[in-house]
């Protein structure tokens, strides 16, 4: 029987995988920008992993508009659900942005888009080593404010559980969790 109080087993799953590959991806991109004895790897894991994440940024809005939300404790303020849920619109579009930014940028570039192998994407800009330019700045600083997003997420998270002790964590936790009703009983 599904808890009211958690989302749905799927969009639980999908959280918790987007929140591995984005912090693998926010720590490969550090490197490969620190490393260049490593680049090459780095990249060729970067770009893939980038287009898995534009994947299922798409399928967690499919998902999203189909299933119900749990509602927010009662604990939070109107304030702190505005700041939560746009928080959260800020998150989607970078999950959306950085992917197809980076790809753009890697057009303008004149970048070949390899996945693995022979299969490569097509160019998605006209090479343009101006807007290559342009396309690499915008590309790191939506990283940095994917990473600030996600630790504001993450920081807001743990003040929820450790010290409201609300139960916000178990919204999202992979693990069913028993409801506030049932805990009283």
């Amino acid at each position: 029987m599904a808890n009211p109080e958690q989302f749905a087993l799927f969009s639980r799953i999908l959280h918790w995988l987007m929140a591995a590959l984005l912090l693998a991806m926010l720590f490969i991109g550090v490197t490969m920008v620190a490393s260049l004895g490593d680049y090459h790897r780095l990249v060729a894991i970067h770009r893939p992993l980038g287009i898995l994440i534009l994947i299922l940024a798409v399928v967690r809005v499919i998902n999203r508009h189909f299933t119900t939300l749990p509602p927010f404790p009662p604990t939070m303020s109107p304030r702190e659900r505005w700041v939560a849920t746009a928080s959260e619109r800020l998150l989607y579009t970078l999950m959306f942005a950085l992917p197809l930014v980076g790809w753009g940028m890697l057009s303008a570039g004149h970048y070949p888009i390899v996945m693995f192998g022979p299969v490569h994407l097509p160019p998605i800009l006209p090479a343009n080593p101006a807007l290559y330019a342009i396309l690499r700045k915008a590309h790191t600083l939506l990283a940095y404010l994917l990473f600030l997003t996600f630790l504001a997420h993450l920081g807001a998270v743990l003040f929820h559980t450790l010290i409201i002790r609300d139960r916000l964590l178990h919204r999202m936790a992979i693990w069913p969790a028993r409801s506030r009703k049932a805990k009283a009983d």
